[in-house]
């Protein structure tokens, strides 16, 4: 039988979707969301420690990505770690029209009800964090019929799929991991979008097109900043640019970022600590 490990780890901010990311770059079974912690899970027969996460931690904040953190490793009982991530995925309720579902989950919808279907495996974005319902959200009272959408940071594809089901003409994914790359092409192929969605790997500069309606970035702070003028390169004058990814301590930062290369903040919502912020491009 083997014998598994749990990592428990608290960071300063909770930018949890962020380090599970990262964290998914080593050989790990698991992770999963509490309130309090992330709770994370190996196989003790991987040449790996709590020394291999810790590294991953420090160079996060080196770059400014957290503040800090707290970190402690336990033994655990086997698992079927399938079953235990199914039990823990649910269906999820966006608002009262759009669902996120995972393809293994049974769901009675009705018909005015816009189904997505996401296997999120190594991506993030399954509408369980705040800020992909916050994306959401924003992306249904924005999105209008034939809109041209950029999604950066796009991981399982979700905010893709849901523009161009909530009517936009098409949407370009792109993402930086491989993962993410292939996990984004799957989903659309669940949800037939393959004809108006498309997943490019590689980052927003890769791009070629550009006059986007809007660009959504559900990132973080320090790479919503570093990357805001080539968001507005992409976005056509007096497009949007919906972002997310941010606490509510990042708005006053980010605000005078954007606003410093032609944006001006239009809409923002908060869900607990997160925010998303709407941006107007005068140019």
């Amino acid at each position: 039988m083997k014998t598994y490990k749990q990592i428990t780890l608290t960071i300063v901010p909770r930018n949890y979707e962020l380090i599970s990311g990262l964290m998914w770059n080593l050989p790990i079974e698991g992770i999963n969301e509490t309130d309090a912690s992330l709770i994370i899970y190996y196989d003790a027969s991987n040449r790996i420690s709590i020394g291999d996460f810790k590294k991953v931690l420090d160079e996060a904040v080196r770059n400014n990505l957290i503040e800090s953190y707290d970190i402690s490793e336990s033994d655990v009982e086997n698992k079927n770690w399938n079953e235990e991530y199914e039990k823990n995925v649910r269906v999820i309720e966006v608002s009262d029209r759009i669902v996120i579902k995972p393809s293994f989950k049974e769901y009675n919808y009705r018909k005015d009800q816009i189904v997505i279907t996401i296997d999120p495996k190594m991506s993030f974005g399954t509408g369980e964090h705040q800020t992909t319902r916050l994306m959401i959200e924003m992306s249904e009272k924005y999105v209008t019929p034939g809109a041209k959408i950029l999604d950066v940071g796009t991981g399982t594809g979700v905010l893709a799929i849901a523009a161009v089901k909530l009517g936009a003409e098409k949407a370009v994914g792109v993402d930086n991991d491989e993962w993410c790359h292939l996990n984004g092409n799957e989903n659309i192929l669940l949800n037939g979008v393959q004809d108006k969605v498309k997943i490019i790997l590689g980052e927003i500069t890769d791009i070629a097109e550009d006059q986007f309606d809007i660009v959504l970035a559900n990132i973080n702070k320090n790479i919503l900043m570093e990357i805001a003028d080539e968001i507005k390169n992409k976005v056509k004058k007096t497009g949007l640019a919906i972002l997310s990814g941010l606490l509510n301590a990042d708005e006053n930062d980010i605000n005078n970022r954007y606003t410093s290369v032609g944006f001006r903040p239009v809409d923002k919502k908060s869900m607990g600590e997160w925010l998303s912020i709407v941006y107007r491009l005068d140019r």
